[in-house]
């Protein structure tokens, strides 16, 4: 990466977060320190409950740390931005009565894009997700790999910096799920956007990612810090499950979750 793109870089320093509860305050994060560089593709594993997505909705500006920083290039991350769009794994956050263009087109009508520019790149990135031929239809007809290609869209037609998902993949079906990565991998090599993706899926982790974290059990931590050793680009992921590479990866990332669940 070049230093001209130092200003899109992410970094989370001494970050601690708690939640509030009857009984006293749950630590979820601690200490936690991480440098993600502009145009990576990260993926963040751990342990149900080891504070995944209490990471990434710091990284979005949905919430605040307790104590440290969180920043995009020199600026404190404090809400929401257009500069980095969130996808979940649940589609409730597409609005049923708005046809897909609808909903692709809401977040820049709300930043006053002209109307000319929203539908054009409304009509890119349906495209790019291939929902063209379903532009018009409410989302409620699509199926739930449709709606979620919506949300990415949706995104992506912000021109975000950086783009957050949340276990997108998690409620489809295994051929639907493997459909989308590879959809999320070429639209990651086609706009060098940085990507923060978080799983539950070992596999699905080392099938995206150019770099893949581990998180401790509460209060989360990184642990393990791996960059790739491989490329997937133009490989299917029936090549990359065959790739001795990806099978030892797939393994020292199981062998260190599984080290930090028993300590």
């Amino acid at each position: 990466m070049g230093a001209r793109n130092a200003d899109r870089d992410l970094h989370v320093r001494a970050v601690e977060h708690e939640y509030p509860t009857p009984n006293g305050a749950v630590k979820a994060l601690a200490r936690l320190d991480l440098h993600i560089v502009a145009g990576e593709f990260l993926c963040i594993v751990g342990p149900s409950g080891c504070g995944k997505s209490t990471l990434l909705e710091l990284l979005a500006g949905l919430r605040q740390p307790t104590t440290g920083t969180v920043t995009l290039g020199d600026r404190t991350i404090i809400g929401p931005s257009r500069r980095r769009g969130v996808v979940f794994q649940q589609s409730s956050s597409l609005y049923p009565w708005l046809t897909v263009r609808g909903n692709i087109e809401l977040g820049m009508k709300l930043q006053r894009v002209p109307r000319a520019e929203r539908r054009t790149r409304a009509d890119e990135e349906l495209q790019r997700v291939g929902l063209t031929e379903f532009a018009d239809h409410r989302v409620y007809e699509l199926s739930g790999g449709m709606q979620q290609r919506c949300q990415i869209a949706r995104a992506l037609a912000a021109d975000p910096d950086v783009l957050l998902l949340d276990e997108p993949f998690g409620a489809l079906d295994a051929l639907t799920r493997e459909s989308l990565q590879g959809e999320l991998r070429q639209i990651w090599q086609s706009t060098a956007r940085t990507i923060i993706f978080v799983t539950h899926s070992i596999e699905e982790a080392a099938l995206l990612a150019s770099r893949v974290v581990v998180m401790s059990p509460r209060p989360g931590s990184v642990v393990v810090d791996r960059p790739l050793g491989f490329s997937q680009s133009g490989r299917t992921n029936i090549d990359l499950r065959a790739d001795a590479d990806f099978v030892e990866t797939c393994h020292d990332l199981r062998a260190a979750i599984t080290s930090t669940e028993e300590r």
